[in-house]
């Protein structure tokens, strides 16, 4: 048992009340599908809520500093949660800057990663563009590194994962749009795509978006999300949202580019709370996804092996710790970690 520290947190300018250390940790439910589970979630595991009270909170990612940095999309900021000290804004506004009302749902910033050098990127959302903070200091220099293709603006990035050579993949759905329609006034691009950044690691600090060099490699699907490559980069993983609930693989090839779409589970006639949303692998090549009813993981093989029962909706996850055994997700209103038995792929390579 541990006693409950609270701390105030604003939230469209009231006061919610963030709890970061949890009464009682629970015990994890896990669809156990296959034996291969069992090596990964350990049959005594616990869940751990970290902070709550919030609308709803993405992309996670963990610091290696020690400390991990979450989306609040509502309140338009990204949030910073250390131990022992709790959560604290650490940018805001993390998307959009007008001074109007936003009059959307996801005013705020999306998915984040690393990459190699450390370097924060963020998928902008509503901002519609993808940016990198060339250091940890949040009121320091931020460079764009795209924001358009064909001269037409980004609906929403919303996802985005470095490969080792330094390009950059993201996914650009509509849901940071006011209306999160493809009839959206302010939509300007007719698909929902995934696209590739060239030497996006190599792009230099303060210069102009990259956008000349942008690669439009999948564009047929309708809600495309969460995106992650395998440990050898022989794959490419990309889910989508709706109306089919899907985790696709693509092969990659030495380009870069991508081939052979396989539909590696169809979900959607899960009626259970969620989508295919956030996803990670670990450094076995096991996905971890959220899915409906919490987080599914799949086997390198592409195997549905079990599913993480979750109590809100997952929007995205995280490894982190010293060992990056720990898995820090993102669900709804609330901030969660438990400890698997696996280490999870390191960002950025």
């Amino acid at each position: 048992m541990k006693i409950a520290r609270i701390a105030p947190v604003a939230l469209f300018g009231l006061t919610a009340i963030a709890i970061w250390s949890a009464t009682q940790n629970q015990p994890v439910k896990v669809e156990r599908l296959s034996s291969e589970v069992d090596r990964i979630v350990p049959r005594d595991a616990t869940l751990e809520r970290l902070a709550t009270g919030f609308k709803w909170v993405e992309g996670p990612v963990w610091i290696p500093a020690g400390y991990l940095l979450f989306a609040e999309i509502p309140s338009d900021s990204i949030r910073k949660w250390a131990p022992g000290k709790g959560v604290s804004i650490f940018l805001q506004p993390s998307g959009y800057k007008g001074s109007a009302p936003y009059g959307g749902p996801e005013s705020g910033s999306n998915g984040m990663t690393l990459d190699a050098q450390g370097r924060l990127t963020v998928a902008g959302h509503a901002q519609r563009d993808v940016y990198r903070l060339e250091t940890m200091n949040p009121h320091g220099q931020i460079t764009i590194l795209a924001d358009s293709y064909q001269g037409k603006r980004f609906n929403s990035p919303n996802d985005l994962v470095y490969k080792s050579d330094g390009s950059l993949y993201f996914t650009d759905p509509p849901y940071g749009l006011r209306t999160q329609s493809d009839h959206d006034p302010e939509k300007q691009l007719k698909v929902n795509g995934v696209y590739r950044l060239p030497d996006a690691s190599t792009q230099k600090p303060g210069s102009p978006p990259a956008n000349a060099k942008l690669q439009l490699l999948i564009s047929d699907l309708p809600r495309p999300n969460g995106i992650a490559f395998s440990p050898d980069e022989k794959f490419l993983y990309v889910d989508n949202s709706e109306p089919k609930k899907l985790w696709m693989r693509y092969r990659v090839n030495s380009e870069g580019a991508v081939s052979d779409p396989e539909v590696l589970f169809d979900a959607t006639s899960d009626k259970r709370d969620g989508a295919p949303d956030g996803m990670k692998v670990d450094t076995e090549g096991n996905l971890y996804s959220a899915g409906p009813g919490g987080i599914w993981i799949f086997s390198s093989a592409g195997k549905h092996i079990g599913t993480i029962d979750m109590p809100e909706k997952v929007g995205n996850l995280a490894w982190g710790g010293r060992e990056r055994k720990t898995l820090y997700v993102a669900a709804n209103s609330s901030l969660y970690r438990l400890r698997l038995e696996v280490a999870g792929q390191q960002p950025g390579r």
